[in-house]
């Protein structure tokens, strides 16, 4: 690998800081955290936990298919909470988004998100050069 390169798409939110949405190097696409904002509006979708879960998953997958793959080419995630109570609830969204095949995860309760979100997702992904 020579280089890496930066992977954007419109269909989920800007960054809202210095860093990118995601970057591949190689068959590796690491994806920053995502949490529940439309993109079309730049906000937190409003409802709660769960509905903040699904747009970060849609927000994810939109990145994973930008870099070229689907749900499942992610080998990694990683969930934050803002409330560790909201597991079982979290879960069951999470658990929509992926086939037979899950990716290793690790979650943790976290203090604090930006903007005030309850909940990110970050990930990495295996796909293949052509």
């Amino acid at each position: 690998m020579d280089k890496k390169e930066i992977i954007r798409t419109s269909n989920a939110p800007a960054a809202i800081g210095p860093y990118s949405q995601a970057v591949r190097a190689g068959d590796l696409v690491f994806i920053s955290g995502q949490l529940g904002i439309d993109p079309e509006i730049g906000k937190l979708v409003p409802g709660g936990v769960l509905k903040e879960a699904e747009q970060a998953l849609k927000n994810l997958e939109s990145i994973v298919k930008a870099a070229g793959g689907t749900m499942e080419s992610l080998v990694k995630t990683t969930v934050l909470l803002d409330d560790l109570e909201n597991f079982a609830e979290v879960n069951g969204v999470y658990g929509s988004y992926f086939g037979d095949i899950y990716p290793a995860r690790a979650c943790y309760e976290v203090s604090k998100l930006p903007a005030n979100g309850k909940i990110e997702i970050e990930a990495v992904a295996y796909i293949a050069l052509k």
